[in-house]
C-alpha cells in the first residue's frame, strides 16, 4: 500500500511541475511574423495567450522581407522604427520573455499595416529556472509541446505507477 502511495503522490508531482514549464509560441501560428491582413491580427492573436517570464517567442519570417524589433511602449504605439533597443535581421528569431514587451517590422509600412505585438506577462508568473534574458537566435527552436500531449504522458505515468503498485500489493 504504502508503494501506492508513493507512486501516486510522484504522479501529482510530475502534473504539477508539468504547469510550470516555459511555453514556446510560434508568433502568429501559421502564418507567421508577416504583413497580416488586418490590422488587429497580432494584438488578436496575443489575446489568447497567457504569457509568463521565461516564454519563448518565435517570429518566423522571410531573412529581407521582415524584421523583428524590440521598442518602447511609446515607440509600439507610435510605430516609431528609427530606436528600436535590439533588431534580429535574420529569420527565423527567437526571443525569451522577460516582461511585458514590445515588438515591430522597422519595414516601411508594415508596422503601420499592423506588423507588431505586444506581450502582456500575467501578474505572478514568475521565470522559469534558468531562463536567460531577452536573447535573439538564428536557430530554430524546438517545436512546443502539446499542452494535449503533456498531460496524456502524465496520466499514462499515473496509470502505470498504479498499476505497478497494484501488482506488488495482490
Amino acid at each position: 500500500m504504502r508503494s501506492l502511495i508513493v507512486f501516486v503522490v510522484l504522479g501529482a508531482v510530475s502534473l504539477l511541475l508539468r504547469g510550470s514549464e516555459a511555453a514556446v509560441y510560434q508568433v502568429g501560428d501559421g502564418t507567421g511574423w508577416t504583413r497580416p491582413t488586418s490590422t488587429s491580427f497580432y494584438s488578436d492573436w496575443a489575446s489568447g495567450k497567457t504569457f509568463a517570464l521565461g516564454d519563448t517567442l518565435t517570429f518566423t519570417f522571410t531573412t529581407g522581407a521582415h524584421d523583428v524589433a524590440t521598442v518602447s511602449k511609446s515607440d509600439y504605439d507610435n510605430c516609431n522604427t528609427g530606436s528600436p533597443n535590439n533588431v534580429v535581421t535574420t529569420g527565423p528569431a527567437t526571443i525569451n520573455v522577460t516582461g511585458d514587451s514590445y515588438f515591430l517590422c522597422t519595414i516601411a509600412g508594415h508596422c503601420s499595416a499592423g506588423q507588431k505585438l505586444a506581450i502582456t506577462v500575467a501578474a505572478g508568473n514568475t521565470p522559469s529556472p534558468g531562463t536567460s534574458p531577452e536573447t535573439p537566435s538564428s536557430s530554430p527552436p524546438p517545436p512546443p509541446p502539446s499542452a494535449a500531449s503533456s498531460l496524456v504522458a502524465t496520466f499514462a505515468l499515473m496509470f502505470v505507477s498504479i498499476a505497478i503498485s497494484l501488482m506488488y500489493c495482490f
